[in-house]
């Protein structure tokens, strides 16, 4: 029996798979060699790893983590939990069974792309999900924002110190008065009909169409699109789920804890403040905690 298993192995994954194989505890990692961050030629933001390829951070954790014998890696999607606290045990789709006191979900999320011709060919290179993460690779280009909640609002006023020429889309969806006075002051523009489809080579972005056949020259696209648990654990343990403007997350403690004693979640899945370096850190803490309820 593992003392853990842990399901992802992306940053939040490997992170807690760092602590517990310090802690001379017995890993189990299952990752499927898909990160969400795989559209991504870059990780930015990162202390000592900025612009590098995110699946060469990965591949080097992974290769650190060989001096640490008693954590283990396996190539292999997990399709069942069942158990309890002390007794879990995972399946994975070859139909491998694995046994653990405790188990770490760090699977991450789905993006699910929006109905728009040419969004997910841009998806990770010229349309975007985060100003902290490309914002500076885009800056004093022709920028535009998708209308997503009306978080975008907080968005647009982000995108500002990246660019003076932004164009809001709504795509269809009502705008707030308070909103759209400000795009108005500070001669921002606004398109309202809804967005049919990308102008794009290569997934380069050159031009955003609108249903009533207008383009809008554009570099960069910043998005929101709905996100959704990248497997359905939380459905199959009855796991407490919190509602977020872009889809449910798995609700946790502080000690990232999930509903299920035992079951702990940490990264993307877990957490509306989705980035690498937040993920290691949930990661992190949630191999911690992991390991400080298994001396009971």
């Amino acid at each position: 029996m593992y003392d853990v298993i842990i399901i992802g192995g992306s940053f939040a994954g490997l992170s807690a798979a760092l602590q517990l194989g310090r802690a001379r505890r017995k890993v189990v990692v299952l990752d499927t060699s898909r990160p969400r961050n795989r559209f991504a030629a870059h990780a930015h933001g990162l202390l000592g790893h900025d612009g590098r390829p995110p699946h060469e951070i990965l591949g080097e954790a992974i290769a650190q983590m060989r001096a640490y014998p008693s954590v283990r890696f396996i190539q292999a999607r997990a399709s069942l939990i069942g158990g309890h606290k002390d007794a879990f045990a995972v399946t994975t789709q070859d139909g491998e069974s694995l046994a653990a006191r405790r188990v770490l979900l760090a699977h991450g999320i789905a993006d699910i792309m929006p109905d728009i011709d040419g969004f997910a060919r841009c998806w990770g290179r010229s349309v975007l999900h985060c100003p902290y993460c490309h914002g500076f690779e885009v800056a004093d280009k022709r920028l535009g924002l998708l209308y997503f909640s009306p978080m975008s609002e907080h968005v647009a006023r982000m995108l500002e110190d990246w660019s003076g020429e932004l164009t809001v889309f709504a795509d269809g969806n009502a705008i707030a008065p308070e909103f759209r006075a400000r795009l108005a002051r500070r001669k921002l523009h606004l398109v309202e009909p809804k967005v049919t489809r990308l102008l794009e080579t290569d997934g380069q972005l050159e031009a955003v169409v609108t249903e009533d056949g207008a383009q809008t020259g554009l570099d960069a696209l910043f998005a929101g699109p709905r996100q959704q648990p990248a497997a359905d654990f939380h459905r199959q343990l009855g796991l407490a789920m919190d509602d977020m403007p872009l889809g449910p997350l798995i609700r946790v403690s502080e000690s990232h804890e999930t509903s299920m004693p035992g079951l702990y979640a940490a990264g993307d899945v877990a957490s509306p403040r989705q980035s690498a370096v937040l993920a290691m850190a949930a990661g992190n803490l949630a191999g911690v905690h992991c390991h400080h309820s298994l001396l009971d």
